[in-house]
């Protein structure tokens, strides 16, 4: 091996420590494991724990904690459908939910589960269909055989199928999954104590939050899934140093991608975003101070904003330091000997610069962020579905495959109340930022303002819109392209003069920079697998994943030492009586009725980002003792790197949510449930 090689190898072999790595179910390092820990997992535990674990189609993870169909995952997860099920008379968010019998069990309009049940190595099939393409045709074509292979796995709307991308196209899996689109809620803590600190100490440890929530999958007959594969809950909590496993589903990760694409991140995606963020925060908290039911419409996604805002900052931090970056330009050095590879690094860098200036447009346009409502994101499925369902599958956006109809379906026909007010306010926003940002004469500007001031034009399409009503979103879909061509509807019809110019948009992207990234990335990826093998671990893309660590605390950079347990007593002795430290009723009355040193949450060393939220924490013997919410400060950079020595998850201690059930909020059917499922 050339030095240059050894140099790359040593700067990209994975994982680069003990604890690093997201591994998919089929490559898990069994032996590492083994060899660090005196613990391999066996093909059976693995193919449990993969079946026990549930994706959540927002964006969470979760999993089977009973045979009675009984789903774990964190409060912040299923907000959305805690709001759903919210009056001002019945405010569960404020509140928190406990069902006492299945028949008080609510169904949440929006979420689905998904269950992994089968992967499939489709690689050379996607290839053959790529095989000497380039450009718009290489995207085409690539778009279409994925198409083509997720429908013919998807027989039947309880069943999903996805062509996942790994090793940024040096591999193609086909993921087929059991789909559940009944999920009822169960339990819910009130939201002040699901996020107990607030923003102040959000992504902080150590940590309080009782950030937890259950579900329950039903199947088509009406009655509590009954399933073969759940986790049980371990007899005893995890202690410092304990071996333990994270199964979830993590957003993603850019630990692969090329200098040029990291350095579009910082410099032009991150501090757009940051700023979209920041001022929507601004508008957020001002419009929920006017009034208490304002607040109460508008507590969830302020909290996603100030969770985004807070997570963007360190990931922007992370790329400002020269080190990491320095690494990865070394590491790029070294590659460049493979063939073809400086070609590559070259067309992807120039696609960027390209679409520097074009970025925020198209985010405008197309990503959403120029129609911020939840009205027009309706109005533009039922206008999109209208064209792109006559098609021939192949031919559709992948948003309106038939492999994807069943969500699709759920997302436009949800029975789930849209405060009118809010819509309002956000469209205004939106609107106001479309001109700011493109400028007043701007011929999409004018498209959507015409002579209408933003706060107008967002009070007349709200105020004459009847997409508030299920059943004429029902009418418009299932009449397709002559009932959408006839609906005088104003978010319709602004859905459809928009719609052109945001697909030219689109495809300009699709076609000079998504397909530059896309096939220049499956020839970096293969010098990768050429030079490195295929032992690490491909970049996170939201399908599941297996990492192992143990129940660790670390030393901050001024020598201060974190503990990895947090406890009962730390928790009233952080309640202040004011938000965001204030403790709800239930924890004050129920004061000494768990002991003080019961640990409440948790710090390991696990591998995890978002889209873990709701993941179990296991034990070696495949039982819960935690549940991940959060990781810490330090973790925010592990988007683009792992560090040992301070990346931490953060999760609810199992031993600490078991008792939070029983003694705090009386939850005896659900404690009896989880402790009858003790094995």
């Amino acid at each position: 091996m050339s030095r240059r090689l050894l140099a790359l190898g040593l700067l990209l072999a994975l994982p680069a420590a003990a604890e690093e790595g997201m591994w998919t179910y089929d490559a898990f390092p069994r032996d590492a494991v083994e060899k660090a820990y005196g613990f391999a997992p066996s093909q059976a535990w693995l193919d449990h724990l993969r079946l026990s674990s549930v994706r959540l189609a927002g964006g969470c993870s979760a999993s089977f904690v009973s045979p009675g169909g009984l789903v774990m995952t964190n409060h912040h997860c299923i907000r959305s459908c805690i709001e759903d099920l919210s009056s001002p008379k019945n405010d569960y968010l404020a509140k928190g939910f406990l069902a006492r019998s299945a028949k008080e069990e609510l169904r949440c309009p929006k979420v689905e589960a998904n269950q992994l049940v089968e992967m499939t190595d489709v690689t050379a099939r996607l290839e053959g269909a790529t095989q000497g393409k380039r450009g718009a045709d290489f995207n085409t074509a690539l778009k279409g055989e994925m198409s083509r292979i997720e429908s013919e796995c998807a027989q039947g709307p309880d069943v999903r199928c996805d062509v996942v991308t790994l090793f940024n196209g040096g591999r193609y899996q086909l993921y087929k999954y059991r789909r559940f689109q009944d999920v009822r809620l169960v339990f819910a803590p009130e939201f002040s104590m699901a996020a107990f600190g607030g923003d102040a100490d959000n992504f902080n440890f150590p940590r309080y939050g009782f950030d937890a929530a259950f579900l329950r999958v039903w199947d088509a007959a009406g009655q509590p899934l009954q399933t073969e594969h759940w986790l049980p809950w371990a007899k005893q909590g995890a202690k410092e140093g304990d071996l333990v496993f994270v199964s979830g589903h993590p957003g993603g990760t850019e630990r692969q991608r090329t200098v040029a694409e990291l350095e579009f991140q910082r410099d032009v995606a991150l501090p757009y975003h940051l700023l979209y963020l920041a001022e929507e925060r601004g508008m957020l908290r001002e419009y929920a101070a006017s009034s208490a039911e304002r607040w109460r419409t508008t507590r969830s996604p302020l909290r996603g904003v100030e969770n985004g805002l807070k997570a963007l900052r360190g990931r922007h931090q992370a790329l400002a330091e020269p080190g990491l970056l320095a690494d990865k330009r070394a590491a790029e050095a070294a590659l460049r000997e493979q063939p073809g590879v400086d070609e590559a690094l070259t067309a992807t860098a120039r696609a960027l610069d390209t679409w520097r200036p074009l970025f925020a447009a198209h985010r405008l346009k197309e990503g959403g962020d120029g129609f911020p409502s939840e009205l027009f994101d309706l109005a533009r499925g039922l206008v999109r579905a209208a064209e792109e369902l006559p098609k021939p599958n192949a031919e559709r956006l992948p948003e309106f495959t038939e492999a994807r109809l069943p969500s699709l379906r759920q997302r436009l026909l949800r029975d789930a109340p849209i405060p009118a007010d809010l819509e309002r306010v956000r469209l205004t926003f939106g609107f106001n930022k479309l001109r700011e940002t493109l400028g007043a004469d701007d011929a999409f500007v004018r498209t959507v303002l015409g002579r209408e001031a933003p706060e107008e034009l967002a009070r007349a399409l709200v105020k004459g819109t009847k997409l508030f009503d299920v059943k004429e979103r029902q009418r418009l879909l299932d009449g397709g392209a002559a009932a959408i061509a006839a609906s005088k509807d104003p978010l319709v019809l602004l859905a459809r003069r928009v719609d052109a110019p945001a697909r030219e948009t689109r495809k300009r992207y699709e076609d000079t920079v998504e397909s530059v990234l896309k096939k220049n990335g499956e020839l970096l990826a293969r010098a990768r697998l050429a030079a490195l093998g295929t032992s690490g671990y491909p970049d996170a893309t939201f399908t599941l994943r297996l990492s192992y660590g143990t129940v660790q605390g670390w030393t901050e950079p001024d020598g201060a030492r974190v503990a990895p347990l947090t406890t009962f007593a730390g928790a009233y002795a952080r309640q202040t009586g004011k938000e965001p430290f204030r403790l709800p009723d239930p924890w004050m009355k129920a004061q000494g009725q768990v002991p003080g040193e019961t640990p409440l949450d948790v710090a390991t060393t696990n591998d995890i980002i978002g889209g873990n939220s709701g993941s179990p924490l296991v034990d070696r013997e495949g039982q819960v003792v935690g549940l991940i919410f959060d990781g810490n400060l330090h973790s925010l950079g592990g988007r683009y790197a792992y560090v040992p020595e301070t990346h931490r998850a953060v999760g609810v201690h199992g031993e600490g949510l078991l008792l939070g059930l029983e003694r705090v909020y009386g939850a005896e059917r659900l404690v009896k449930e989880l402790r009858a499922a003790r094995r």
